[in-house]
């Protein structure tokens, strides 16, 4: 099913610390939950991206890249995040033995680099993240889903504003 979307946001990210800039100013904006796709190609910035949003949302514990568990669980004072990275997945059907019912649940974020992989067998988006290489640095666009007011509030009326 695909969900109708936001137009755009596009941020120009020049280093890794602008990377975890943005995910810090995202932060109060997804402490409630959701379900985030973090697309883009080999070392454009996702997990990075997702590191620096756990810190901002009060994670203490090392924060471990999925790539070979496939999904890390942290559970913080006031939501459980899972983040996941399918990059190793060849058919979405391959996603039903990892039991991954509860990542849509309330008070639960869900962070999902490659969802492309598991197309099908994951839970609908409230953002997604497309992270690109431009020169030596970055670009991210982010569009919400027209379902998530909260997002699609302050991506327009936070993010956009203060970087036009």
């Amino acid at each position: 099913m695909v969900l109708p979307m936001l137009e755009p946001v596009a941020i120009d990210l020049p280093d890794a610390a602008a990377t975890v800039r943005l995910a810090q100013r995202l932060a109060p904006a997804l402490a409630g939950g959701g379900v985030v796709y973090l697309e883009g190609d080999l070392g454009s910035g996702k997990t990075t991206f997702a590191r620096a949003l756990l810190r901002a949302l009060g994670a203490s514990e090392r924060v471990k890249s999925p790539t070979y568990s496939l999904v890390e669980r942290y559970e913080l004072p006031a939501l459980t995040v899972w983040h996941l990275d399918l990059y190793r997945i060849a058919d979405p059907g391959e996603l039903e033995w990892l039991g991954l019912d509860a990542l849509d649940a309330p008070a639960s974020l869900t962070l999902i680099e490659w969802p492309q992989r598991g197309a099908g067998a994951l839970p609908p988006l409230d953002l997604r993240i497309e992270l690109r290489h431009a020169g030596y640095g970055r670009t991210a666009r982010l569009s919400a889903a027209e379902s998530a007011q909260s997002l699609r509030s302050f991506l327009t009326n936070t993010l956009q504003k203060s970087d036009s």
